[in-house]
């Protein structure tokens, strides 16, 4: 089990962004190619009673994108178990959020969510996205520990950055935010938000058919 501290970043350019990044020293973290398709279902009681707590229950499926047709190959699959968040404050004010994350690759995601439904669990909500992890050069030896995940999503794209609160701070302030910048809201949440903007119901965050980046 580990802890996780991050907070997450508007992203309106990404071109832009990534030009900041590279300015940096940045380079992505390649596992096969380094911008990696993500099918994420959320498990839950018929009573919501994991969300009420506070907790998260997800199975992942990462698939690397890859050839000139652009299809994808199974990469691996993700069990993701997450504590209550926190909002911290250190010492100068900065706002993070932090929880215990608990994880473990296993073998089939179809199998594990018949598992889970089999004891009474149900996938009430799927959302996608494309992640790009970048890390900073051996230069800045601050950011040793830190990741930058470029997530390209249905609601948007936003940077997620997860390391130690003193790293995330300054690579804050290297891309160009300031802590009034600073989002410490889950997936959903921000999928919620984006369809009271468009005046649209919720459902599953999901790219449109035929119209995934």
């Amino acid at each position: 089990m580990g802890k996780e501290t991050e907070i997450k970043l508007p992203v309106r350019d990404i071109k832009a962004f990534e030009r900041k990044v590279k300015k940096l020293g940045g380079k992505p973290v390649k596992t096969g190619n380094a911008r990696i398709h993500e099918l994420n279902v959320i498990f839950d009681t018929p009573d919501g009673g994991l969300a009420k707590h506070g907790q998260l229950l997800r199975i992942r499926t990462e698939s690397v994108q890859g050839g000139s047709k652009k299809k994808e190959t199974p990469h691996r699959v993700m069990l993701t178990f997450k504590q209550p968040a926190v909002r911290a404050v250190d010492e100068d004010g900065s706002r993070f959020k932090i929880r215990d994350e608990t994880e473990v690759e296993v073998a089939d995601a179809a199998t594990l969510g018949k598992i889970f439904e089999g004891l009474g669990l149900r996938g009430w909500f799927s959302y996608e996205k494309y992640r790009t992890t970048w890390k900073l050069g051996a230069a800045t030896r601050w950011a040793k520990d830190l990741l930058i995940e470029l997530d390209e999503t249905p609601a948007g794209t936003f940077v997620e950055l997860e390391g130690p609160p003193e790293a995330i701070e300054k690579a804050a302030e290297a891309l160009g935010y300031s802590r009034k910048d600073y989002l410490l809201k889950n997936y959903l949440e921000l999928y919620a938000e984006d369809c009271r903007r468009r005046g649209v119901p919720p459902g599953n965050m999901l790219f449109a058919s035929g119209k995934k980046k």
